[in-house]
């Protein structure tokens, strides 16, 4: 009997280091199924929505280099768009295999029919639709190569007929998998970026994921021109750690210490990253190093645009820098970094009160108990800044979120593919309450699959972010309050041990017994529906914005709201002082 087409793609990503395929199966999709069931090393990951499935398959690939998801005609891969777009946004590789219609239906309206080529053209580097056995292997390979290469989405539609024919054609993957090169500027232009160096005084490093493979490179940095190191939140967790000139991060939720650090500084350099918020940029020089050229200059005026990769870059670069003897800017800004830390540690050890436990204290608690290689999902909102702020870097942890496409719903997910990719390593997701009721169908698909992560539910009642965005504006927060339902019983409805914690004195020691437990188990905390958390600068609109906010709720009758408020975040003003 001849190969068919499945059996032909389960083959190739078997060869290509591809472990399994998120998907719902069904209809053009089954021929795939079955080959997955005749093999012996491609499994299925049964999720609930494919949207889930995505994350999923990011996250499994951002940990171990490459991987799969799928969706069936028109609205199964229709629900991968949003992790796609993740996915790619991050440089992520992965595959997405979108199956379709029969060749014969296409251009008829069928049913289910979707243009695949018009649906994925923004969330893909590669994206293309085989009609027949000889394209989709030529297709296959050149899908894998763009994944893997260009560092992002391959999407390769495939038609449900195809999958039962014969194969054709054969497929060389002995060079599937990318080669390191090096990749670094001119001679020229490194001695250009150490004379800017040499003749400036006081410099901030900034970094991003782009600096994760050059941790000792950049410390050597640092070292010899007496430099801060502020950091984005994607890449703090390779930055942070055993790094003596680390000052934090900028951004909406970072600290004043980073912001400080690179307003007063009179050289910027930045290191592998696409930091998005061009307000927090200074106005001083600027040098940047991207080993994706094209996006250099896109959110600040760089004065020194340099195409590379980081380590590679430094590795050339430190022979020609003169090490300075001035350190009187890195103190000063190592100082003001000592209060954030300062206050951070306060504010962790703030419980709260009953109902209304500080989240900071959970995420505070979190970081003290997890394991050193702890890996951790974060949803967007509220979760992200708990996050950044609170969990700790060691030089083995990870941290996973949505910081490209800012996606609700992302965490649990995440921790699905994190659990497959690293069954030996620890699993923590931080989920919002809004983010989980998003994708609570597939806590089953963490029991089914027995995966031991360990949810932890920051249960604030709201939309807490959406919250404070409207009030920054002005705005009374309207529609951002939650009804939800009892998390801790609807995990164990669905097969997983679930406690909730309303008393801040039993945080600890829930988490302590949650996370020495076999399996998954989800911890509903009650947490504080009026934290909310200072950006690093808080300009005058942001606060006339706040003030009306405020005095709108006292005159629609809502005074009780406004002092909680105020009573919640007076702590916080030491973040922004």
């Amino acid at each position: 009997m001849s190969k068919k087409v499945a059996d032909q793609l389960i083959d190739v990503l078997e060869q290509a280091g591809i472990k399994r395929i998120y998907a719902v199966t069904g209809d053009s999709l089954n021929r795939v199924n079955e080959a997955v069931r005749k093999s012996k090393s491609v499994k299925w990951v049964h999720v609930r929505n494919e949207e889930v499935g995505a994350y999923a398959a990011t996250a499994e690939s951002e940990l171990n280099g490459i991987a799969c998801c799928a969706g069936s005609s028109g609205p199964g891969h229709v629900h991968l768009i949003n992790g796609l777009y993740e996915a790619h946004r991050t440089g992520t590789p992965l595959l997405a295999i979108a199956s379709t219609c029969a060749t014969y239906e296409f251009g008829t309206s069928y049913f289910q029919e979707t243009n695949i080529i018009k649906l994925f053209d923004d969330c893909s580097g590669y994206n293309q639709v085989a009609t027949t056995p000889q394209q989709f292997s030529r297709m296959l390979q050149a899908s894998l190569q763009c994944a893997f290469h260009r560092k992002g989405v391959a999407v390769l539609g495939l038609s449900g007929d195809i999958t039962d024919m014969a194969a054709e054609g054969s497929i060389t993957t002995d060079y599937l998998l990318p080669t390191k090169g090096i990749y670094r500027p001119l001679d020229s232009e490194v001695a250009m970026l150490a004379d800017l160096i040499n003749n400036h005084k006081k410099i901030t490093i900034y970094c991003g994921i782009g600096a994760k493979d050059a941790h000792s490179e950049l410390i050597e940095l640092a070292s010899r021109i007496k430099a801060p190191v502020a950091y984005s939140f994607r890449g703090k967790m390779s930055v942070q750690y055993d790094n003596p000139y680390e000052i934090g991060m900028t951004g909406l939720l970072g600290f004043p210490s980073a912001y400080a650090s690179m307003h007063d500084s009179d050289l910027l350099i930045l290191l592998g990253t696409d930091f998005p918020y061009e307000g927090f940029m200074p106005d001083c020089k600027i040098v940047q190093v991207d080993n994706k050229p094209e996006r250099i200059g896109r959110r600040a005026k760089i004065d020194m645009a340099l195409g590379g990769d980081v380590k590679d870059t430094l590795d050339a670069l430190l022979p020609l820098i003169t090490e300075k003897t001035d350190n009187s800017f890195l103190k000063k800004q190592l100082k003001n970094y000592d209060k954030v830390k300062d206050n951070l540690y306060k504010l962790g050890n703030d419980k709260g009160k009953e109902n209304s436990i500080s989240p900071e204290h959970v995420a505070y608690t979190i970081d003290k108990l997890a394991d050193s290689d702890a890996i951790f999902t974060v949803d967007t909102g509220m979760c992200c800044v708990w996050g950044a702020r609170f969990l700790t870097a060691t030089g083995q942890r990870e941290m996973l979120g949505s910081f490209s496409h800012g996606s609700m719903a992302n965490a649990m997910p995440m921790a699905i593919g994190a659990a497959f990719a690293r069954p030996d390593q620890q699993i923590i997701a931080l989920c919002g309450d809004g983010g989980l009721s998003m994708q609570m169908g597939d806590l089953a698909t963490i029991v089914q699959y027995r995966l031991p992560i360990k949810l932890v539910v920051f249960n604030n009642r709201s939309l807490g972010m959406v919250k404070l965005e409207m009030e920054v504006a002005g705005l009374p927060d309207w529609q951002t309050d939650m009804y939800n339902p009892d998390f801790a019983a609807v995990a164990i409805a669905m097969g997983m041990p679930g406690v909730s914690v309303s008393d801040p004195e039993k945080v600890e020691a829930t988490l302590k017994e949650a996370f020495a437990m076999e399996g998954p188990v989800l911890v509903n905390i009650y947490t504080n529906p009026d934290a909310l958390a200072m950006p690093p600068k808080v300009d005058f609109d942001q606060m006339k914005g706040f003030a009306t906010a405020m005095t709108k709720l006292i005159l629609a009758g809502r005074i009780s709201e406004v002092i909680d408020t105020a009573k919640s975040n007076m702590k916080h003003l030491g973040e922004v002082l």
